[in-house]
């Protein structure tokens, strides 16, 4: 296939198009100051993106270059860091497959790879020396522009979240990364799995907050994008009326999901019309309507519990009826249905009230930088609890016989919120950014 390098200024323009998308380019990189690998365009490590260039390390990051020599020109050089480091492409909306090779022919390598917002694709993978792993994902790059007009209304937080900005953008966390090659090319029949929820599904930009939408790309092979629409402090109104269902169908295809999950703070909605079996039901099935007017499939998601222990170590319900209202609604419109509040219910209880600290955002002051006060937070996740979570969401999908479930990876174990994974054997490298602010909602 011919590998085409094109100008940021043509790519940002097909990114403001708002209707029928050009055909997007193909991308490959051979990263070292060595000799590049034919069909490959180099990148050393004096690149610095910018819009002018389309591509490049991106955030004021760097790393360096390391030649090994030898007759393989794509393998034998390569970028690394001790730090992390982000790497850009300016790339017009869409789904792509991302293939990254990692490796050093005389060293050994740690990578951990994140994607656009922290979403997880790849957990820590090793390599020996002169051994080399290939990885490839398909991932969704959106922009906030609706087809035939209009676009999503974003709170101020999103301006700056890298989910929303012109490139598809790739974060590596290994303690010592070998990054060898990057291949981005098209993959505009990927099936689409699109997230509608709050900030227990969206995408956290920052340290210590994570969410398990974030967490479920790592889960999947090829063939499968996930985009996350969720946004802090949203309920079914305010996704409605910020736009963002709107976008979801101007491109959604056939074969595509629509995944819901609302319910903390639709509860707070006080109006004549507000409660799980008034307003909140009648959106629910609005949603579903819109899904498979555009031939999509729907699935309704409980809220996830809060952590709200009561008497001898159960939780109590602080969602009212509003995980009741749900379930009501798949089976009256035939939704499929994944019961994460009776997911999380039950890990929480497993792990028991004081040790569920560490699976919610629960720090002393002084953890991360600015954070002069203790963090205690009993609705939003860490890394490792949003990680838990998103395990429950893909055993819901096996449960729900989801066409998706093809779709997972072969590493991916059975899990039971009963056995949870240890936390000693959990590893999740931080990203650079932390904020100290409580995401919208609670």
């Amino acid at each position: 296939m011919k590998t085409n390098f094109l100008p940021a200024a043509v790519l940002l323009g097909w990114a403001a198009t708002a209707v029928a998308q050009p055909a997007a380019p193909t991308f490959k990189f051979d990263f070292g100051p060595g000799r590049a690998a034919a069909g490959y365009r180099q990148v050393l490590p004096t690149a610095v993106y910018s819009k002018e260039a389309g591509f490049g390390f991106d955030f004021g990051t760097t790393v360096a270059g390391v030649d090994r020599g030898g007759k393989d020109a794509l393998k034998s050089d390569f970028v690394t860091s001790q730090q992390p480091f982000y790497f850009s492409v300016a790339v017009p909306e869409g789904n792509y497959n991302v293939t990254v090779t990692l490796g050093d022919l005389k060293g050994a390598s740690t990578n951990f790879i994140k994607a656009e917002s922290r979403r997880l694709l790849l957990e820590t993978a090793a390599t020996k020396p002169g051994q080399f792993l290939t990885q490839t994902w398909t991932i969704n790059v959106k922009n906030r522009r609706i087809a035939n007009g209009g676009e999503v209304s974003l709170k101020p937080r999103e301006l700056t979240k890298l989910d929303w900005d012109d490139r598809l953008t790739l974060e590596f966390d290994g303690a010592l990364t070998a990054l060898v090659a990057l291949e981005i090319t098209p993959a505009p029949t990927a099936t689409t799995v699109f997230l509608a929820g709050n900030s227990t599904v969206v995408d956290q930009d920052d340290e210590p907050w994570a969410a398990w939408g974030q967490m479920l790309p790592r889960f999947f092979l090829p063939g499968v994008a996930v985009a996350n629409h969720a946004e802090s402090g949203l309920s079914l109104s305010s996704f409605l009326s910020s736009h963002r269902l709107d976008k979801v169908l101007s491109v959604m295809k056939p074969g595509d999901y629509l995944f819901i999950e609302f319910g903390h703070n639709d509860q707070k909605e006080k109006g004549p019309n507000d409660g799980p079996y008034l307003a909140y039901t009648e959106r629910l099935k609005l949603f579903v309507s819109e899904a498979r007017k555009k031939g999509g499939i729907p699935v309704l998601v409980t809220s996830t519990s809060r952590r709200s222990f009561g008497a001898g170590g159960k939780i109590e319900n602080s969602l009212g009826d509003f995980p009741a209202a749900v379930r009501q609604v798949a089976q009256q419109e035939n939704v499929p249905l994944i019961d994460l509040n009776a997911l999380t219910t039950s890990l929480y209880e497993t792990i028991g009230d004081e040790e569920t600290k560490k699976i919610f955002v629960h720090y002393p002051a002084n953890t991360y930088p600015g954070q002069t006060q203790a963090l205690a937070d009993n609705t939003h996740f860490n890394p490792y609890g949003a990680y838990e979570v998103a395990r429950c969401v893909v055993e819901g999908m096996k449960t729900a016989q989801l066409g998706l479930v093809k779709f997972l990876r072969p590493d991916v174990a059975a899990f039971s919120p009963t056995k949870p994974d240890a936390l000693a054997q959990w590893r999740w490298p931080d990203s650079p950014r932390s904020a100290v602010t409580k995401p919208d909602g609670n």
